[in-house]
């Protein structure tokens, strides 16, 4: 039903594809699509809550917390991405989530909840709370920028590397050691 359904939102666009459409092009009754999905939207989200276990379980696994930001941007870095469709579909999908303000928010909220599960998953292992948040979130969006790097590139570089060049750019808007201010 994914392949279908993202046939038909490239061929006539999300807003006028129908559940009933796709149900017909997945040659699947369309009461056997809504046992699967809730709606459409939930077609492009459908692995989000398996993949944030995968993630929160990697993390949890994870031996070396010393840094908590590096570990969960590796932890992100580290997956195979690859396993959710080729990196061309992926792109497809982001870019479409992109031009769909509802897709978007979706979207964002599935992100939000990644981050606090690792948040969680630090604090359970003895991070201090405000740094468990703030590492959480920061290294989501530095995967978030890298990640999105990582689709629009036309070479090979892994993503893993690209992460790695993200993270260093915030050597260039957060100066270490901080600043100390009289």
């Amino acid at each position: 039903m994914k392949q279908a359904a993202m046939e038909l939102f490239e061929e006539q666009g999300f807003e006028e594809t129908t559940a009933v459409q796709i149900a017909k092009r997945a040659r699947v009754t369309a009461r056997t699509f809504f046992r699967y999905f809730p709606d459409k939207e939930e077609i492009l989200f459908a692995d989000a809550h398996v993949l944030d276990e995968a993630l929160v379980q990697e993390l949890r696994q994870t031996p070396d917390l010393t840094n908590p930001l590096e570990a969960v941007t590796r932890t992100l870095a580290g997956y195979d991405w690859e396993k959710l469709g080729s990196r061309d579909i992926q792109h497809r999908r982001a870019q479409m989530i992109a031009a769909n303000p509802r897709l978007l928010e979706r979207d964002l909220i599935k992100q939000h909840q990644m981050a606090d599960g690792f948040r969680r998953v630090l604090c359970e292992r003895g991070i201090d709370p405000d740094i468990a948040e703030l590492a959480a979130g920061t290294g989501s969006q530095i995967f978030r920028t890298a990640y999105r790097k990582w689709l629009e590139s036309n070479d090979n570089t892994d993503l893993t590397t690209i992460t790695e060049t993200v993270m260093s750019l915030l050597s260039a808007i957060v100066p270490w050691p901080a600043t100390q201010h009289p």
